[in-house]
Parts: structure tokens; C-alpha cells; sequence
């Protein structure tokens, strides 16, 4: 079963099909993630309650968490106003990074300078 018409027809997709869609904490609001979704991979996300992206470098689906144990449960998913960004917010369990920090952005924090 595809994903519902309705939201299909709501997204914006990149040229390869994708739509990015961005990670938060449940009820923090915490950004954990950047990934990328196609339909496929959001009607499995909506279906499943568990978050699937499609990996542009392995080219395939994947589950978070499915061989590193660090799952995302799906608690909220949105649309943005233009249809073009999809906003997942879920229960993380252990890392969401792949390089075991906390959020894909720990790593590189970068200096902004107090205006004149």
C-alpha cells in the first residue's frame, strides 16, 4: 500500500525523488538528525511507528537503529508549510549519530560573533 495521495501530493521533492527531513527529541525539541526520506520511506515511518530514511550512499532503506540498536519510536511527524521539509519528532534510544554522539550536531559547534 503507497502512501496516502494526499500527503504525496503535499510534498516537494528533490530531483532524486527526496524530501529531507529533520530529527527532534519528543518533547525537548532537541535537533537530533538531518536524514532524507522518499515516500516509500515516510508511508513505512507512518505505518511502523519506527523512523526509515533511504540512505543516498548505500542507496536503500533503513531503519534507525535496526543493527545498531539506537531506534528512534515516532511520536509526531509534520509537514512544513511548503510541503518540502518533513519534521519527525521521536523517543531516541542511545545515539543518534552514527559517529555515537548524542545528535549530529555535537561535533562541530561553530562561533558566532556578537554583533557591533
Amino acid at each position: 500500500m503507497p502512501l496516502e495521495q494526499k500527503i504525496a501530493d503535499r510534498l516537494k521533492r528533490t530531483a532524486d525523488g527526496l524530501v529531507p527531513a529533520v530529527v527532534q527529541q519528543h518533547g525537548t525539541g532537541e535537533v537530533l538528525m538531518l536524514a532524507w526520506m522518499d515516500d516509500e520511506a515516510l508511508h513505512r515511518t507512518l505505518t511502523t511507528g519506527r523512523a526509515t530514511y533511504w540512505s543516498r550512499s548505500r542507496r536503500s532503506y533503513w531503519v534507525k537503529g535496526e543493527t545498531s540498536g539506537h531506534v528512534q519510536h515516532v511520536r509526531h511527524v509534520a509537514l512544513d508549510c511548503d510541503g518540502d521539509t518533513i519534521l519527525l519528532q521521536v523517543d531516541q534510544v542511545g545515539a543518534a549519530c552514527h559517529t555515537g554522539d548524542r545528535t549530529c550536531f555535537d561535533a562541530d559547534v561553530l562561533r558566532v560573533q556578537e554583533p557591533q
